[in-house]
């Protein structure tokens, strides 16, 4: 079990949240003041009336896709026009502590081809399993929907993972949590504790370490934050782990990360929770206590100031802070971190739209991060 994990109900009242009416609320004038360590931050609300937004993402045209945990509910916001459509309900959706709708994604080249992604724990037949399901969008609107992937999910309704996005490959990756059975991590049977790497249609594409295989890497635990290195394309994710070693990691194709049944936060010795399989590789940055790292993203034209330019961006639910990481030269070392600033709000999703600006979700709302002037 976590002391504290970002989508169960005791850590952040999600209970109280399901309580709630939230009025919508769109580029609300509500700014919320960020404490950072070198500079202040302002949080502006570009969406409202959302609930449990653990997931958004961007079209090219600015729009904004969030995914509603519990609800199963994908929204769509114009904020230039000022308005809002559902696109589309995904049925059977099980919203318990760290499942429900909890990843989005549009293919490259969306609208054009017209397919939006989810993953989603659903019910199905008396069985819970986490799916990636594809939905074609026609001038907007939803028109049936496929499910392209499943493996069936923990009963105790924790890491289930969710995480997808498209790669510079134009293939579709997606993290598993290991289903709260460490041994699933090192299993090449299991896509549990994996970052998956799959086609657009859900087959398995070319280049993939293990024969007849979609696993990318393995060795994981859980995770909410996964993006790529613009300027190296190398993939970075966050890992929370037990009662200590949350981590950053650089995923490697092929890698064991470590993760799996003899794990233990017991000797103070970080290794002790990536010792398991073959060549287990050692995280970028681990932290005991334990942070609860949550969405991770790349400043390229952020306006965070210019010790931001390339860096890497991620949440701490705990701490309720911003990290910042600088990388080495040729970028596959994290090698200075410290806390940008503290948000208001319980940082989820992490995601750079269209316009370079980094934008992250509470369980309310979009917010805009930039520097007071």
């Amino acid at each position: 079990m976590d002391e504290a994990f970002p989508y169960r109900p005791g850590a952040f009242g999600l209970r109280a949240a399901r309580r709630a009416v939230v009025v919508a609320m769109l580029l609300a004038p509500i700014v919320l003041l960020v404490r950072p360590a070198s500079a202040r931050l302002v949080g502006q609300r570009v969406v409202g009336g959302v609930q449990q937004a653990v997931a958004f993402t961007f079209s090219d045209s600015g729009r904004i896709w969030v995914a509603e945990k519990s609800r199963g509910n994908i929204q769509v916001f114009d904020i230039a026009a000022g308005t809002h459509h559902r696109f589309f309900h995904v049925p059977d959706v099980v919203g318990e502590d760290e499942q429900g709708l909890v990843g989005i994604a549009l293919s490259p080249g969306f609208p054009k081809v017209p397919w939006v992604y989810a993953f989603a724990t659903r019910s199905i037949g008396g069985t819970l399993l986490d799916q990636i399901v594809r939905i074609r969008s026609v001038n907007g609107r939803a028109r049936g929907m496929h499910v392209l992937f499943s493996a069936r999910a923990s009963s105790l309704h924790e890491h289930s993972g969710g995480r997808i996005l498209f790669g510079p490959d134009g293939m579709l990756y997606a993290f598993m949590g290991d289903a709260t059975s460490p041994e699933n991590s090192q299993s090449l049977g299991s896509p549990r504790g994996k970052v998956l790497r799959m086609t657009p249609s859900g087959g398995i594409p070319p280049g993939n370490p293990f024969p007849h295989s979609r696993i990318f890497a393995r060795g994981f635990r859980n995770s909410f934050g996964m993006g790529f290195d613009p300027r190296t394309r190398r993939l970075w994710e966050t890992e929370n782990g037990p009662q200590c070693n949350d981590e950053l990691n650089r995923v490697r194709r092929g890698g064991n990360f470590g993760w799996g049944p003899s794990a233990s936060c017991a000797g103070g010795s970080p290794r002790n929770t990536n010792r398991d399989g073959p060549n287990p590789v050692l995280p970028a940055r681990w932290y005991t206590p334990t942070i609860a790292p949550t969405g991770l993203a790349f400043c390229e034209g952020c306006r965070l100031g210019p010790r931001s330019e390339g860096a890497l961006f991620f949440g701490a639910y705990n701490t309720g802070e911003l990290r910042r990481v600088r990388l080495s030269a040729d970028r596959k070392r994290a090698v200075d971190v410290d806390v940008f600033g503290r948000p208001t709000g319980s940082m989820l999703s992490l995601e750079v739209g269209p316009n370079g600006r980094l934008y992250y979700s509470t369980y309310t709302g979009v917010f805009r991060l930039g520097l007071k002037r």
